[in-house]
């Protein structure tokens, strides 16, 4: 342990209190089997559109049942984990390229530097981030790269006299509120609108309104909170972290090596690279994940850590994510068996019906509701504009309410519940990187989740009242 004590202890066995999520996935992955005898299996026919497959409306038919076995239970989370392997793996190399740069004392450096030089200004730090967080998730679609700043802004956030929680909730919420507002993201209301047949990225400036609204309101959340923490250190959750000691930060004179500025502008470097892949060449997750191994063994290089030395550290970062990966493949596990059952589009098809009788003035909400849920489903922005936007927007013509609108309550619905279901791979892998148990992250969250769902009934309904539009 470092003597501002900062640095993470990733494999501690202390047992974590709280519910157990491993428990709660499982009973959630035989509650969806039970369904399967339930709810009876359906289908629409789908096209293909920009390489997209889309629902036509209209088409639903009952189908052949699929009830899931006994058997099938266990059998679905090997499913579950082959189905979730490409965030798993991104996750297990981005927590080894972590294991690399903590190796170097480059990070546990840059944190003590960085804490003494805010040590008078640290709540700056929290609208500041968030904003950046905010804009990130609100054009460019930050969601699963976040997991990659929960590992520096943990710590800092912990030398600073906060903790944890603080740390996660600035990159977790910041990126939410943007992602969630969506003011230009192309993976959300870019596919939305493309698939309403309404102009791209158009009736922005109802979108700005309730990014300014959802970001003030995520910023005054987390300030609050840290503040009690501050005034109070007994009061904070420190996950795989020591609380942190302001005073010796005050009287500390750190300065970082000329090493570990290299190992530092690596690091930055590989950012930067991140964001021109990803807004000019189309990156994803692969080449994201590619990209911090190759920049895992530059920054080992330059830290002069010896070939075996970088493949432990490696080994031992990624051993230390391990338990957050099983939980992705674990949680992917639900949605094979309502696929494997047919059970997805039967979902859909009564929705839409109950939808078509609900009063005009809270239909847009009903929208919201739905596509809130559904989330737990389909935790993919993009692929929840494919599935059901080709039934929203026709369904939004016959029951008054505008496509915009009809984009929007798809866009809250998606963004706001990523902060809560544990089928969001990003969501279980921060945490496991932070170390905070998932009940306690949803006890601490729940009353902020209830501001943004007021946040967003508040705004369909004016949406509906001014016919946001074009149409």
């Amino acid at each position: 342990m470092s003597k501002l004590e900062t640095k993470v202890d990733m494999r501690s066995t202390k047992e974590p209190k709280g519910i157990n999520v491993y428990v709660l996935i499982f009973c959630l992955i035989v509650l969806s089997s039970v369904l399967t005898y339930i709810i009876p299996a359906g289908e629409f026919q789908r096209e293909e559109v920009n390489g997209r497959s889309v629902i036509q409306p209209g088409t639903f038919q009952y189908a052949d049942e699929h009830p899931i076995g006994f058997l099938d239970i266990f059998s679905s989370v090997h499913s579950g984990m082959m189905q979730g392997s490409s965030i798993i793996f991104f996750v297990l190399i981005v927590g080894g390229t972590f294991g690399i740069l903590s190796a170097t004392g480059a990070l546990d450096s840059f944190i003590s530097m960085l804490s003494v030089k805010m040590v008078n200004r640290e709540k700056l730090i929290i609208p500041v981030l968030m904003l950046f967080f905010a804009c990130a998730g609100s054009l460019m679609g930050m969601s699963d790269e976040t997991i990659v700043y929960v590992g520096i802004l943990v710590p800092l956030a912990v030398a600073l006299g906060f903790d944890a929680m603080t740390g996660f909730a600035i990159v977790i919420l910041g990126a939410s509120v943007g992602f969630s507002s969506a003011v230009m993201n192309p993976f959300t209301v870019g596919i939305a609108q493309e698939i309403a047949e309404l102009p791209m990225f158009s009736g922005i400036i109802f979108r700005v309104v309730t990014f300014v609204v959802l970001y003030l309101a995520a910023v005054l959340y987390v300030y609050r909170y840290a503040s009690k923490v501050k005034d109070n250190p007994s009061l904070g959750f420190y996950g795989n972290f020591q609380p942190g000691n302001k005073e010796a930060l005050a009287g500390a004179n750190i300065k970082m090596s000329m090493r570990h500025k290299l190992v530092m502008v690596t690091f930055l470097l590989n950012f930067i690279v991140l964001m021109y892949g990803v807004m000019k060449l189309g990156w994803y997750i692969t080449e994201i994940a590619g990209l911090f191994l190759l920049f895992g063994i530059i920054m080992g290089l330059v830290g002069k850590l010896a070939p075996s030395h970088i493949a432990n550290s490696f080994i031992r970062g990624a051993g230390d994510l391990i338990g957050g990966a099983l939980i992705i493949g674990l949680a992917q596990s639900i949605l094979v068996i309502f696929n494997d059952a047919g059970l997805i589009d039967t979902i859909l098809y009564h929705t839409a019906r109950l939808l078509d009788v609900i009063p005009p003035a809270l239909n847009a909400v009903g929208m919201f509701i739905f596509q809130l849920f559904l989330n737990f489903l389909v935790p993919s922005g993009s692929g929840q504009a494919a599935l059901t936007m080709p039934i929203m927007a026709p369904l939004s013509d016959m029951i008054g309410v505008t496509r915009q609108t009809a984009v929007l309550a798809y866009q809250f619905g998606d963004g706001m519940s990523n902060i809560i279901f544990p089928t969001v791979g990003f969501l279980m892998a921060g945490l496991s990187i932070a170390g905070i148990p998932w009940g306690k992250w949803i006890k601490w969250i729940f009353p902020f989740m209830l501001i943004q769902v007021t946040v967003a009934v508040v705004a369909l309904v004016i949406a509906q009242l001014i016919q946001y539009g074009p149409f």
